[in-house]
Parts: C-alpha cells; structure tokens; sequence
C-alpha cells in the first residue's frame, strides 16, 4: 500500500474528518441503490426491505418475516404490506407459508430479482475490490473491525 499522505495521517485520528468521510460513502451509495430503485420502479424503502431480506438469507441468519422487517425498517404493519405488495408485483421477493406453522410467513428473495441486482451493483463491485486490493489483509482486518464495531455501536444506539 502507499504510505498515507500528511492530510490522511492528520484525518486518522479527526473525528470530523472520519464524519465526513462516512457521510460521503453514503451519499454515494444511497445514489446508487436511489438510482436502482428509480430505474425498477421501486420506493427507497423497498430497497431497504430487500437489503435485510438479502442480508438475512446470507445464512447468517433466521428468515426474514413481515414482523423482523417491520422492526428493522421501523414501519408499520401497513407501511410493511405496501412495501412487500410493491416487491412481489415487481418480481424481487415470494412470500412463502412456514411449513411447521402456516400462520407464518417468510419472505424470499427470487434469484432472477438477485441476478439483477447484482448485475446492476457489478461496478460497485469492482470499485469495492478496487479498494480492498490497495490493503493488505491484516489493514483489510482492521478496516473491518472497524466496521463491525461503528455498526455495533450504532445498532445499540438505535435500541437504546
């Protein structure tokens, strides 16, 4: 990796600096998923719904419910319905009954709606990769970590 210039060696430890910084990323993403869901006819929080419902059926964790989406999104019951109607009429996700209790229903996402997700995310991507081949991995672990940690920490100050 390239040694940090004297501006980046000042910035590591600015609070400010890491703020705007974090506030930059994310107008650049909300700009690309902002775009996606205009160019696919969706609401932002429909892709914030399928965000957790692709998240979630990483494996890592239990399915995703209308219940779980409603408390990951803070919406209502029918905020949560017109958001899920909006995704199965668009082809994205399938609600499919619990086989153990058919009250329940679990929400999937369709491996077409994926294919195109990814194939519209693919330059995000690469600039993704791009970045991560400039680290070493032990610098890719604490750039993680870090992750990780500022996520934490903001989940618990969510709840709290």
């Amino acid at each position: 990796m390239q040694s940090p210039s004297p501006d980046a060696a000042d910035q590591s430890s600015d609070l400010f600096a890491y703020a705007v910084l974090l506030r930059t990323l994310n107008r650049e993403l909300n700009r690309s998923t902002l775009d996606f869901a205009h160019e696919s006819g969706l609401h932002a929080t429909d892709i914030h719904a399928l965000s957790v419902i692709m998240d979630s059926s990483a494996g890592t964790d239990e399915p995703v419910t209308p219940t779980r989406l409603r408390e990951e999104l803070r919406l209502t019951s029918g905020a949560v319905t017109a958001c899920l109607d909006r995704l199965e009429r668009s082809g994205h996700i399938s609600r499919v009954r619990d086989s153990a209790d058919r009250r329940v229903v679990h929400i999937v996402y369709n491996s077409e709606a994926r294919a195109l997700a990814r194939e519209y995310f693919s330059p995000l991507a690469r600039a993704t990769e791009n970045a991560r081949s400039r680290f070493t991995p032990a610098e890719l672990d604490t750039i993680a970590a870090f992750l990780r940690t500022l996520n934490t920490e903001l989940a618990a100050h969510h709840k709290a």
